[in-house]
């Protein structure tokens, strides 16, 4: 069981006249850099066993966005396994925020791989607000539990 690797993470979500929308990131790095359709995710992160989830998702959320995690009641959307997988625990808070302030966290990997080169690249490239509906078209395919759960509990 130790070998299991675990995320948790926070889905912000704030209510307009067009209906729910959700903030998503799109996943930085060079993987992802011309991928759109399951490239999208909940700011999360991993944590080790003996950090409460919902600690690490806040903390995550501040790293992942360089903002504070909102302040807000967490509406708790359970688990999913991932795809290589990695076990995810969401919870959704209320809120809002521009996705212009965020100054989102950065990871080092070699590349070109292979190359001996190390390059910096944001955790997430670029943060956005989607509507329930087109949250599902681009966001990874195992997280569409948490946007069908948000839309049965709000």
């Amino acid at each position: 069981m130790a070998d299991i690797k675990r995320s948790a993470g926070l889905l912000l979500f704030r209510r307009t006249g067009a209906g729910v929308e959700v903030l998503l990131g799109h996943m930085g790095g060079p993987f992802w850099a011309r991928k759109d359709a399951g490239a999208w995710t909940v700011p999360k992160g991993e944590y080790e066993g003996d950090e409460e989830p919902w600690d690490a998702a806040r903390r995550e959320f501040r790293e992942e966005l360089g903002l504070p995690a909102p302040q807000g009641a967490p509406l708790p959307l359970g688990e999913v396994v991932q795809s290589g997988r990695k076990h995810v625990t969401v919870w959704a808070v209320e809120g809002d925020l521009d996705p212009a302030d965020v100054v989102p966290g950065t990871f080092t990997m070699e590349w070109p791989r292979g190359s001996g080169r190390t390059a910096e690249f944001p955790e997430l490239d670029r943060v956005a607000w989607f509507g329930l509906d087109a949250a599902r078209e681009v966001v990874v395919t195992a997280q569409t539990a948490f946007l069908d759960r948000l839309a049965g509990r709000i």
